[in-house]
């Protein structure tokens, strides 16, 4: 196509790009609730003491806090590789950009070639992310405010009328390991605590962890069956129930969900595919200088990584302060009614199943007019985000040669001219 990938974003403040573009972008191709203070007593012969439902596990000592903050600082000193020096990719970004603007978009799923950067561009998202209100101490991430992700004691300490100790800490970023066992994935009972105290506590797990924040799953392609329905149950209603030995609890689970994997090892199961928001394509740089360059930086980086990391610390810098602008300005950012009925035509005339490209589309339009610094949606604007939020919507057709990309940017065109 004649549009390189270089000017995807030529019109956004992070692109080192420039574009004497046309009008338009072409891109390329609970159970029950579960509260303290239960008893249950357990039947004869089986136990030597009565079993009670404690809250949820999260009395920190100071010892156990101290090694957690340090912990803490340990991880964020790893050296990670800046957003700003990722070469190309644009559409990729673009994509992770607009989700942590606006978390509600539903995640992306990146697919394409080995050795692309998928994963290292994904992780060096942590530099970019910014801060929120939680509740000190809950490991939920509660929101003080949003009864809607507060977990079940921060509820029970609201109804009491008692007061919450707020911080600010950074959106979390959460690694999925393929072999993950489900229980580590939804939480668990405490052992230690049933065995040295007599009581079944809830541990959490990494839904409980990612609530507020993001989940990463890298090869999501060959994640195991179990694992997948637990993470569709999840992302369609943002509650992680678990049943575990007596105890039901339901806590918030509301997380952008991100994935990455090579189409080559197979396909992914359409119902998980649908729940991510927007969909990017990543293919291998061809042209040599580009390719020189990417080299180049990365062994930079290799050498002396606080020294590389340290020279794109003002570009960093000027990437938190546009996605933190953004976020504030996302909720006055409007579209107009014919372009809403414009985007939603486009997806009937390409019989899109649902209506969760509508929404998507509008919300990724208004999240991209907001990175740009605007109150109102453009067609261009649409026409950025439009193939990322459908091409994965298509029913696919076997004897099809064209990308889904294209025939949604051809349909795009029909409407909008």
């Amino acid at each position: 196509m004649a549009a390189s990938t270089a000017a995807i974003l030529a019109s956004t403040p992070f692109s080192s790009h420039s574009s004497k573009s046309s009008s338009f972008y072409l891109p390329p191709i609970l159970g029950k609730k579960f509260y303290g203070g239960i008893g249950v007593p357990l039947k004869k012969g089986r136990s030597q003491f009565h079993v009670s439902i404690s809250n949820v596990a999260t009395d920190i000592s100071p010892a156990q806090e101290q090694v957690r903050k340090l912990a803490a600082s340990k991880e964020n000193q790893r050296p990670v590789y800046p957003f700003a020096a990722i070469v190309g990719q644009d559409e990729m970004k673009l994509c992770l950009l607009l989700n942590v603007i606006d978390p509600k978009i539903g995640g992306v799923m990146i697919m394409g070639d080995r050795g692309t950067g998928k994963s290292t561009t994904v992780r060096s998202l942590t530099d970019l992310l910014p801060e929120i209100q939680v509740v000190a101490g809950d490991p939920f991430n509660s929101d003080p405010v949003d009864a809607e992700v507060q977990g079940p004691e921060v509820r029970e300490k609201l109804m009491k009328g008692e007061s919450l100790s707020i911080v600010l800490t950074k959106i979390n970023m959460v690694d999925l390991p393929l072999g993950a066992t489900e229980d580590r994935v939804c939480g668990t009972i405490d052992i230690e605590k049933a065995l040295t105290e007599g009581i079944k506590a809830f541990e959490p797990g990494l839904l409980a962890k990612a609530n507020r924040g993001i989940l990463y799953v890298d090869e999501v392609n060959l994640l195991d069956d179990h694992l997948v329905d637990v993470l569709l149950d999840s992302a369609a209603s943002g509650w992680n129930t678990v049943e575990r030995e007596g105890i039901s609890i339901s806590h918030p689970a509301r997380f952008i969900l991100i994935g990455s994997g090579n189409p080559e090892e197979g396909e992914l199961r359409p119902q998980l595919l649908d729940r991510f928001g927007m969909h990017a394509q990543v293919g291998t740089v061809k042209d040599a200088e580009l390719r020189v360059k990417i080299v180049e930086e990365r062994a930079r980086f290799d050498r002396n990584p606080k020294e590389f990391r340290e020279s794109y610390k003002a570009d960093q810098e000027k990437l938190q302060e546009q996605i933190s602008s953004a976020r504030s300005f996302l909720p006055s950012v409007t579209i107009d009614h014919e372009l809403r009925v414009k985007i939603s035509k486009v997806c009937a005339e390409l019989n899109v199943d649902g209506l969760r490209g509508d929404i998507v589309t509008n919300r990724a339009a208004k999240a991209l007019a907001s990175l740009k610094g605007r109150d109102k949606v453009t067609p261009e604007d649409i026409a950025t985000v439009i193939p990322n939020c459908l091409r994965h919507r298509l029913r696919k057709d076997p004897l099809e040669s064209i990308d889904s990309g294209l025939l949604v940017i051809e349909k795009f065109y029909e409407v909008f001219t």
